[in-house]
């Protein structure tokens, strides 16, 4: 009897020192995201206490966030990028960094090649169960989900819902009688009709549609372009977020009801009103442990993208008012400056990971391809210290590099800033001919910096491609001979228009202008990027490879 006695303690001590260490594990995993990166070129947090909008100058559209325990996390539209999905991760709403991707790659086979503006619009993350839930809308296949148990860690396969064109901007809802809903919208390109929102009937594992759906608003009349709802079930009515009015000049909406099918009454609650924030609307109702109501949203800033701020909420007659109401109307106008939201304790300043020294495994979350990733585009070589980008031929000889999958990038960090990198291009079998590697501003239009090799040497020159999403050319504007196969190439980038200049240097300290000014522009809606690449033209003998010894942002 003692001996079994003994044995069912040992049991109980290993049981609950396992749960012990499974949640050290799980804290050191996610102290280890912590890696104290702070920006030189953009910080919110002032360091007193409060903090400036917006909370992150890049482009994070369509933001949703949720708290679970002391953690917040959030997701964010990646359209065709791989990794998608980012999950960013914050402990007071204003210091947040990339820790994760929850979809590796995208799981239809069209996104093997860039498919810009296509793919995860909108998506929604939620915690259900002791796990962690994210749905999402493609406009052309339909409406996804995906889940786990620790968002550190690999996610499932994404499920299709619901298949179907036009579905976004999907939102779940667990209700407290065990039943579960999902709220959307309608892209009218694909639907053929929008300014709508729907209910639908769910599975409570989240991973059917169980009915034809019900139209609970119509915002044809007063609130056009209504998309992008939340749900929420809040103070004894069922609550939905939603913007109205389009990206640049909206305003946000609630709709509230006692049955989730409706009807909903419906009132704006935050507008740009008198300030210079611009379509303040589209994101995500979160409180703090100690009760404070927040709303994380975007605003629209042209060629920077959709940049992220964050604005108390109030309450007044149980309707939330978002932002600042000087004029007690109800209805909020966002902040510039406020007192960061009360979580308990200070947290020290941290923000997304920009420049790359290329010293680990993989390169850092801020990069992202340009389709699916595959696993013969790239090398890390943490030993050596470089990325080894091998020239990978191009699709097709007349194709630019609107068209080609393999062009490693990430978000324009703030309206000022430099970015550096060291490159050198290594020639195999001596067949020089098409290859290249270089330094990319890209969008609608792009321009880069390349080193390329001809019969005389290895040389510089920067290009240009106006309307390259229209069929655009390729333009050479200037090259410099440089002596080696090794050069330094820097791209400054200036103002609300991202005037761009590139130079370049053979030794790390002198750099020389070369070209001429170029003005970024958008990749369609979504913002200008900034990467790098090695690609080589088709019908050449394949080799090749460029060693980027690291990448860096500064001011």
């Amino acid at each position: 009897m003692r001996n079994k006695v003994i044995l069912v303690i040992s049991f109980v001590s290993l049981f609950v020192s396992c749960k012990v260490a499974t949640e050290q594990d799980k804290n050191k995993d996610l102290s280890s995201t912590h890696s104290g990166y702070v920006s030189s070129v953009y910080i919110s947090d002032n360091g007193d206490g409060t903090y400036t909008n917006p909370i992150l100058q890049a482009d994070y559209s369509d933001p949703d966030v949720v708290r679970v325990g002391d953690d917040f996390y959030m997701t964010v539209s990646s359209f065709n990028s791989s990794p998608g999905l980012p999950i960013l991760h914050s402990k007071d709403l204003v210091n947040w960094q990339i820790v994760n991707y929850a979809l590796p790659v995208l799981p239809e086979k069209i996104f093997d090649a860039p498919q810009y503006s296509k793919g995860v619009w909108a998506p929604c993350i939620r915690y259900h169960n002791n796990e962690f839930y994210i749905f999402w809308g493609d406009p052309d296949f339909g409406i996804y989900m995906v889940k786990t148990s620790n968002p550190l860690s690999e996610w499932e396969k994404p499920v299709l819902l619901k298949e179907g064109k036009g579905m976004i901007d999907p939102s779940p809802l667990w209700d407290d009688d065990g039943n579960a809903y999902l709220v959307s919208a309608w892209a009218g390109s694909r639907a053929g009709v929008n300014s709508l929102l729907t209910v639908w009937r769910m599975a409570p594992d989240g991973t059917e549609i169980l009915d034809n759906g019900f139209n609970i608003y119509s915002g044809h009349d007063y609130n056009h372009t209504i998309e992008g709802p939340k749900f929420y079930k809040m103070k004894g009515y069922y609550f939905i977020l939603a913007p109205a009015g389009g990206v640049e000049q909206g305003w946000q909406l609630a709709l509230r009801s006692k049955n989730v099918f409706g009807p909903y009454e419906v009132k704006t609650v935050m507008a740009q009103g008198t300030t210079d924030i611009n379509g303040p609307h589209q994101g995500g109702y979160v409180e703090t442990q100690t009760g404070e109501p927040w709303f994380v949203h975007f605003q629209d800033n042209g060629v920077y993208g959709r940049i992220l701020h964050l604005n108390p909420i109030s309450w007044k007659d149980n309707w939330p008012v978002i932002g600042t109401d000087d004029d007690g109307d109800g209805c909020g106008e966002p902040v510039r400056t406020n007192r960061k939201p009360d979580v308990g304790k200070s947290w020290p300043l941290v923000h997304p990971a920009e420049s790359d020294e290329f010293n680990a495994a993989k390169p850092g979350m801020q990069w992202s391809w340009n389709a699916n990733e595959k696993v013969s585009w790239s090398v890390n070589m943490p030993d050596t210290g470089v990325l080894r980008l091998l020239a990978v031929p191009k699709p097709d000889a007349k194709v630019s590099l609107w068209n080609v999958p393999n062009i490693l990038s990430q978000r324009l960090p703030a309206e000022n800033f430099t970015a550096t990198t060291k490159v050198s291009l290594n020639i195999e079998w001596d067949v020089w001919q098409g290859k290249q590697a270089g330094l990319i501003m890209f969008g609608n239009d792009y321009s880069y910096l390349a080193i390329r090799k001809d019969a005389e040497g290895f040389y510089l020159e920067q290009i240009q491609n106006i309307g390259a999403n229209k069929e655009g050319l390729e333009q050479s504007v200037e090259k410099k001979r440089i002596k080696t196969n090794t050069a330094f190439l820097r791209l400054v980038v200036e103002g609300p228009e991202a005037k761009c200049s590139y130079s370049y240097s053979e030794d790390g300290e002198q750099f020389f202008p070369i070209g001429k000014e170029f003005k970024a522009t958008r990749v369609l809606w979504s913002s200008a990027k900034i990467g790098i690449f090695c690609t080589s033209e088709p019908g050449h003998r394949i080799g090749g490879y460029t060693d980027f010894d690291w990448f860096r942002i500064s001011k």
